[in-house]
């Protein structure tokens, strides 16, 4: 217990009390008939097993069922040494039940994070523990991993330490599914570099170029707001899920201060700021907005306060619980300056920012007797052109009469995002993942000298992403239909079902369900079987942009836009 007074508050939630871990370690326990049986609802539960014969066992459940079932339906439980084990990998017995019941007991006892050899695994408590206090920072510097308690910063401190002494790059991958809370752990691994490794310069004033910059340190954690108020979203399950996938890079020189960062963004789900579903939010920055904490940016944007007045942010939901959007819109205008962009950088961030809301409140009609839309009335139109730095009259005449391309011919089209590519990307994340790992856990195996024979876990999904990439897969089919000028989106779906169906065990006719949506095809993916509708993917992945828009926005006398669209 002495030893865990240096985590302050924290304590209790990363560690029991001697006291409880004795009562818990001296529980009486028959190694014998203590057991896990498969649950038709609960997955497995905790019993004791009654008579065996022939390949049977009758188990007594700790919820009073009598179970019978096959012997490889039961799972020997671990002695009571190994309650609430920090590593599981140590377990005598190590088996899906084992490993469920450690976490889920830890979980229910406040305790979030376990070890599992070279994993931490987190289960979100969707609610703030005082685990990450500044007090606790100082506990885990330069302890070894089992110094302490599980902790996502014993991680990052253990990858800080060996790449001091190594000399060589360390990666931390951070994966989970919608909620799983990847994006507070990613800010826990910046907030830990950030406050150990210190650059120690002053903050820098260049009146000058009128820049207000933050330190180094003070920059890396205010990336993360300004990225959050346009790459986050509220979504059925997350109230700030990350809408695209990032990599972030922190340098360090030779005596381990902070040198540098950059981050690298991967598949905006762009298809948000166009639509939501009705339970979901668009990006958060046009709420903060709009919720007149600044007063002068509704003016500068020529906007109201009220989302409803603007088709493209209030398809869903407007007001986020657990959100307070005038509080975040400082973070973010803070963040902006921090992070050394210009007023005018600012401004433009703004503007163009508020100009999409008007973008969508644009209207066209047909004209009469032609195959032609025109403008309905060019309020909105000025308004947007004057946000962006353009004219008026040229914007319109661009969106209404395109110059086309013979032979290849724009057409002006909202976008989206494709679906199946974030599935694709999480599948090669997964692989990369898989193998790394598995490769690695192996290898300290045979270090130690144990008997071991090498699974290659990263080739479970190889399957999957050749049926994806490879040529003749889906990704290839798709491009060549969309050479073809008279393919549809059923001479797509033939072709698919010629080449894959029968001949790849990962695709699949999906299994119609009563109140389910129509699908075309099934992949098997790692994480499960996912339908896919291919309503619409010739379109999408023509992907057809405006050029004459795009010449538009080059000349652009905000410098910012002109930069966005830079050939």
């Amino acid at each position: 217990d002495a030893e865990m007074a240096i985590f302050g508050e924290a304590a209790p939630y990363l560690r029991k009390s001697e006291k409880e871990r004795i009562e818990a370690q001296n529980k009486p326990f028959d190694a014998k008939s203590s057991v896990f049986v498969v649950h038709a609802k609960e997955s497995f539960v905790k019993g004791t097993v009654t008579s065996r014969e022939s390949g049977k066992v009758t188990v007594k459940t700790e919820g009073g069922e009598t179970l019978t079932v096959k012997d490889d339906q039961i799972f020997s439980m671990n002695p009571p040494k190994y309650d609430k084990i920090e590593d599981m990998a140590m377990m005598t017995h190590l088996h899906e039940p084992a490993v469920l019941y450690n976490l889920k007991e830890r979980y229910a006892a406040w305790m979030i994070y376990t070890y599992s050899g070279l994993f931490c695994v987190t289960v979100n408590p969707y609610k703030w523990l005082p685990v990450y206090n500044p007090e606790v920072v100082l506990a885990y510097r330069g302890k070894k991993r089992q110094e302490a308690p599980p902790h996502i910063f014993s991680i990052s401190d253990n990858a800080y330490q060996f790449m001091l002494t190594d000399r060589e790059n360390q990666s931390i991958l951070i994966t989970g599914e919608s909620g799983a809370g990847k994006t507070v752990n990613t800010k826990r691994v910046i907030q830990y570099f950030a406050t150990i490794a210190a650059s120690g310069d002053k903050k820098k004033e260049e009146q000058t170029s009128g820049k207000m910059q933050g330190t180094l340190e003070d920059q890396i954690i205010s990336a993360n707001p300004l990225l959050e108020a346009f790459g986050n979203a509220k979504t059925v399950r997350n109230d700030n899920s990350s809408r695209f996938g990032k990599f972030i890079r922190i340098h360090f020189g030779a005596t381990g201060k902070l040198a540098s960062a950059d981050i690298e963004t991967y598949l905006l789900e762009k298809s948000r700021v166009t639509f939501q579903l009705k339970a979901e939010r668009s990006y958060h920055i046009f709420y903060q907005i709009m919720s007149n904490k600044k007063p002068e940016l509704i003016d500068m944007l020529l906007i109201t306060t009220n989302p409803y007045d603007y088709q493209f942010v209030s398809q869903g939901e407007i007001t986020v619980a657990s959100i307070n959007d005038q509080e975040e819109l400082m973070a973010t205008d803070s963040a902006i300056d921090i992070l050394g962009f210009s007023a005018d950088e600012k401004t433009a961030i703004y503007k163009l920012t508020g100009a999409v809301m008007h973008y969508g409140n644009l209207k066209f009609k047909q004209k009469q007797r032609e195959e032609q839309a025109e403008p309905d009335g060019t309020e909105v139109a000025d308004k947007a052109a004057y946000l962006m730095g353009l004219n008026s009259a040229d914007l319109l005449k661009a969106l209404c009469y395109p110059r086309v391309k013979v032979g290849n011919e724009y057409v002006t089209k909202g976008q989206t995002v494709q679906q199946l590519c974030i599935n694709f990307t999480n599948e090669k994340l997964q692989q990369f993942f898989n193998h790394h790992m598995f490769v690695l856990e192996q290898e300290e195996y045979k270090k130690e000298g144990i008997e071991w024979t090498f699974i290659d876990f990263g080739m479970d999904l190889a399957a999957c992403i050749e049926l994806i990439e490879k040529p003749m897969g889906i990704f290839s089919i798709l491009e060549e239909e969309c050479m073809f000028p008279k393919a549809t989106d059923t001479s797509f779906k033939n072709k698919l079902y010629d080449q894959h169906l029968g001949k790849s065990s990962n695709f699949q006719k999906p299994k119609p369900a009563k109140g389910k949506a129509e699908a075309h095809f099934s992949l098997v993916h790692y994480a499960g079987t996912v339908d896919y509708n291919i309503t619409g993917w010739l379109e999408k992945n023509k992907d057809p942009l405006n050029e004459t828009v795009i010449g538009l926005y080059q000349k652009s006398s905000v410098k910012t836009l002109a930069l966005l669209f830079a050939s």
